[in-house]
């Protein structure tokens, strides 16, 4: 029996993690679409099927049902397991971090939020955010599979530093990847190991979420802006495979100049859409004070949804409106994406006035007057800690039979 099941594996392993990722993204949502997408026989994706469930990463309804309208025998439903293995996802931003385990197909199982001041020591925080997703596995009992890690700084691939961390007191160039790596060492969490442990910008995690599991699904060429507790992010998905440039430094758009007289910029500029149209330019620009209470993006979001008709916050939200266009503009001009995804403040100010952002893009750029490229919120809560997990989930989408190890 157990030469016959390796036999079975290893004839059938190049089809288990193409068949996974379609399963974990949503994209075979039956055994007949995923027969359809592998471009196999019906034998042959039940047997695939059946060894995913057998690892515990998918599961496979025994009581098929047709859908309405559908004629011929109704398939097999495949979903991911939701009692299955997870990973462990951190995000660090400028008020705070955020811990979780996220499993197969996107979804948070668990999550430990914290706030406050992020300490200068990248490797405080990141002991801190390893022992919080610690507790969590403990409290759940779940196996974790790997790590990923999402911070607010473009990092330097292969070495994993944290090249401008404008918004945290960390020193340029931290070496989060190995920081993090060693926290999870130190913390000892079974199934993690320093080989397996992840760290990207948090704006591409969340573009790759989006593009796997939210409003990016089946774009070919996906830009995302996105504003989150402080500055100005961007990514892009080309042929579904994020693009990082030659060292992991693409799309640092929030250094896109959009008011040449504007106010001074951490990089040494002016005018960047990094301090033009994020949380704190729009509170600035509506007259209002930020609270001690709650992070600025947390009070832009709810002066924006509870006081939009007092005609100041209105006034301002035009104007950040009108500045984002201008950065989004030039973006359509040089990349000419398919889709446009906006996170964050962003989102808000999108959903507040939609076809003044979409009329601000559609004029100011060539791509745009010529038919128009669709601009849509992100649909992800917590889109970096997804897209976090992405990067931890890999390595078994790749090779599922790594759950045997």
């Amino acid at each position: 029996m157990t030469h016959t099941r390796t036999t079975r594996l290893e004839r059938g392993r190049s089809a288990l993690g193409p068949a996974l990722e379609l399963v974990h993204t949503g994209r075979a949502p039956t055994r007949a679409v995923l027969t359809s997408e592998l471009g196999v026989t019906r034998a042959t994706a039940g047997a695939v099927a059946a060894e995913l469930e057998a690892l515990g990463l998918i599961t496979v309804d025994s009581r098929p049902h047709a859908s309405a309208g559908s004629q011929g025998r109704p398939s097999h439903r495949l979903f991911v397991d939701e009692s299955g293995p997870v990973v462990l996802a951190a995000q660090i931003h400028a008020d705070g971090y955020r811990a979780a385990l996220v499993g197969l197909g996107g979804r948070i199982v668990a999550t430990a939020p914290s706030c406050g001041t992020i300490p200068a020591d990248p490797a405080h925080v990141l002991a801190e955010v390893v022992a919080a997703g610690s507790a969590l596995l403990a409290e759940t009992g779940r196996r974790c599979l790997g790590a990923g890690l999402a911070v607010p700084s473009a990092v330097a691939e292969p070495d994993g530093e944290a090249l401008n961390p404008l918004h945290l007191a960390w020193p340029s160039g931290a070496p989060v990847r190995e920081l993090f790596l060693r926290a999870l060492a130190d913390a000892g969490i079974p199934g993690v190991t320093a080989e397996i442990g992840f760290t990207g910008n948090d704006v591409n995690l969340g573009a790759l979420a989006e593009h796997r599991h939210g409003a990016g699904r089946g774009a070919r060429h996906l830009l995302c802006v996105a504003s989150g507790h402080r500055g100005v992010g961007g990514a892009l998905v080309l042929d579904g495979r994020l693009h990082s440039g030659s060292s992991g430094l693409a799309l640092e758009v929030g250094h896109l100049t959009v008011n040449p007289e504007g106010a001074p910029c951490h990089c040494g500029s002016r005018g960047c859409l990094d301090v033009e149209a994020d949380p704190l330019a729009f509170l600035v620009a509506a007259g209002r004070e930020p609270g001690p209470e709650g992070s600025f993006f947390h009070q832009a979001v709810e002066l924006l949804r509870n006081e939009y008709a007092d005609p100041g916050v209105r006034a301002a939200a035009d104007l950040l409106i009108d500045r984002l266009g201008l950065g989004i503009a030039g973006l359509v001009n040089i990349l000419n994406p398919d889709r446009i995804i906006l996170g964050g403040l962003h989102r808000s100010l999108l959903e507040a006035d939609p076809e003044r952002l979409r009329a601000v893009v559609a004029d100011r750029s060539l791509w745009g007057r010529s038919g128009g490229v669709p601009i849509l919120p992100c649909s992800l809560d917590h889109n970096s800690l997804v897209g976090a997990a992405e990067l931890a989930w890999q390595p078994v989408l790749d090779d599922p039979l790594v759950v045997l190890d």
